[in-house]
C-alpha cells in the first residue's frame, strides 16, 4: 500500500458529507478517535517526507482500479465549501504554530490542557476546535485526490511507477492544503496543481536515476522536452538543435551538455552479442572521466561562475586565486597579497567576506544541488 493509499485509508469520509463537517453534535469519545486518526495521518506524512517508506508491497491492476473507484466516489467541493474548509485549516495551522512555540519554550510538547490554556479556551471547546480543523484538512485533501491522479497520468514512463507518482502527488496535495490562502481569490485546485506537479517532478529527479542530477537541471530537461514537442507541432517536423536553443534562449553547447546528461544509464551487466556470453562492462575501460562526470563538472563550472559574478571583482579574483579555480593551483594568502600589493591579513578579510556572501541562501541554493 502506497503512502497515498495509507493517507486515504486513515481519512474517514464524513458519512453525511459537508453536513457532518459542520455538525456541532459530536461527542467526546468520537473526538478521541478522530484526533488519533489525524495523528496517524500526520505520522504517515512525516515518515514519507523523511524517506522512511518501508518495504513496498507488489501492486496489481485490481488494487489500482479499487483505489480509483474509491476516490471517484468522493464528492467534489463547491466554492463556498472550499472557503469554509480553508478557514478551518488556517485556524488549525495557527493552533499548531502555538503548540510549536510552546514546545520550544517547555522543551517538550504541551498536553492538550496546557495547549487549551495557552489559547484561553476550555478544554472541551478547544478539542472540538482542533477536531474540526483536522477534519477540514482531511476533507480538502480527500476531495481533490482525483486531481492528483489526473496530473500523475501526464508523468508516466518517466522513471517512476504510476502508484509512486500518485503517492508523491498526494504529499504535494497535503502541502497545498496547508499553504492555501482562500483570500487571494483563486480556486484550491488551481493552487494545488502547482504543488502536486512540483512534488512529482522532484520525486522523479530524486528517485528515477542511478546518477542523481540536480533538481533544477531535471526541471530544465523537462522544459527542453516540452519545447521540442511544441516546436514539432508548430513546424510539422523535428526541430534542429539551433531552433530549440533559440526558443530556450540558451547556447547550443549548453543544450548539448544538458541533453547528454538526460541519457539514462545502461547496466554494465547488459548482455552483448548473439550468444549473450559477454557483458557490456567487459568492453569498457575503467580509467578516464565518464560523460556524466564531464557534464556535471561543466554545469558546476557554469553555475559557479554565475554565483561568483554576484561578488565584487576583487572578491571574485581573490577566491579564484585562493582556490585555484583557473589553473588548479591554490595560492597562499601571502602570494595573493603580493599580487594585489596588500597585506596577507587584508586578503584574509576579503576572502572571509566573500565566503560569507556565498553562504547566503540566495547564492548557495544552486550549488547545494551538486553536493546532496
Amino acid at each position: 500500500m502506497t503512502q497515498a493509499n495509507q493517507v486515504l485509508a486513515t481519512i474517514e469520509e464524513p458519512k453525511l458529507g459537508w453536513e457532518l463537517l459542520i455538525d456541532e453534535d459530536v461527542n467526546d469519545s468520537e473526538l478521541d478517535v478522530e484526533l488519533e486518526d489525524a495523528e496517524t495521518v500526520k505520522t504517515a506524512l512525516t515518515a514519507a517526507r523523511r524517506g522512511e517508506r518501508g518495504r513496498k508491497k507488489p501492486y496489481t491492476e485490481d488494487s489500482i482500479r479499487i483505489y480509483l473507484q474509491e476516490i471517484g466516489r468522493i464528492r467534489l467541493l463547491r466554492a463556498e465549501e472550499e472557503i469554509e474548509l480553508a478557514r478551518k485549516i488556517a485556524d488549525l495551522l495557527e493552533l499548531e504554530r502555538i503548540r510549536e512555540r510552546m514546545a520550544d519554550r517547555l522543551d517538550r510538547y504541551p498536553s492538550d490542557a496546557e495547549w487549551a490554556e495557552e489559547v484561553n479556551m476550555r478544554l472541551p471547546e478547544f478539542r472540538r476546535r482542533l477536531f474540526y480543523g483536522r477534519r477540514a484538512k482531511d476533507k480538502m485533501v480527500q476531495s481533490n485526490l482525483r486531481l492528483v491522479v489526473s496530473i500523475a497520468k501526464k508523468y508516466m514512463n518517466r522513471g517512476l511507477s504510476f502508484q509512486d507518482l500518485i503517492q508523491e502527488g498526494s504529499l504535494g496535495l497535503i502541502r497545498a492544503a496547508e499553504k492555501f490562502d482562500h483570500e487571494k481569490g483563486y480556486k484550491f485546485s488551481t493552487y494545488a496543481t502547482w504543488w502536486i506537479r512540483q512534488a512529482i517532478t522532484r520525486a522523479i529527479a530524486d528517485q528515477s536515476r542511478t546518477i542523481r542530477l540536480p533538481v533544477h537541471l531535471y526541471e530544465t530537461i523537462s522544459r527542453i522536452k516540452k519545447t521540442t514537442k511544441l516546436l514539432s507541432q508548430e513546424m510539422g517536423r523535428k526541430p534542429t538543435e539551433e531552433e530549440i536553443a533559440t526558443r530556450m534562449e540558451m547556447t547550443i553547447e549548453k543544450l548539448r551538455f544538458i541533453a547528454k546528461s538526460a541519457q539514462l544509464p545502461i547496466s554494465l551487466e547488459t548482455p552483448i552479442g548473439k550468444e549473450e556470453d559477454s557483458r557490456l562492462g567487459d568492453f569498457i575501460e575503467a580509467d578516464g572521466e565518464t560523460p556524466e562526470d564531464q557534464v556535471s563538472k561543466s554545469l558546476l563550472r557554469e553555475d559557479l561562475e554565475n554565483v561568483l559574478d554576484t561578488l565584487s571583482p576583487r572578491e571574485r579574483d581573490v577566491l579564484r586565486l585562493r582556490y585555484g579555480l583557473d589553473d588548479g593551483r591554490m595560492k597562499t594568502l601571502e602570494e595573493i597579497g603580493q599580487i594585489f600589493n596588500v597585506t596577507r591579513e587584508r586578503i584574509r578579510q576579503i576572502e572571509a567576506k566573500a565566503l560569507r556572501k556565498l553562504r547566503h541562501p540566495n547564492r548557495n541554493s544552486i550549488l547545494k544541488e551538486y553536493i546532496r
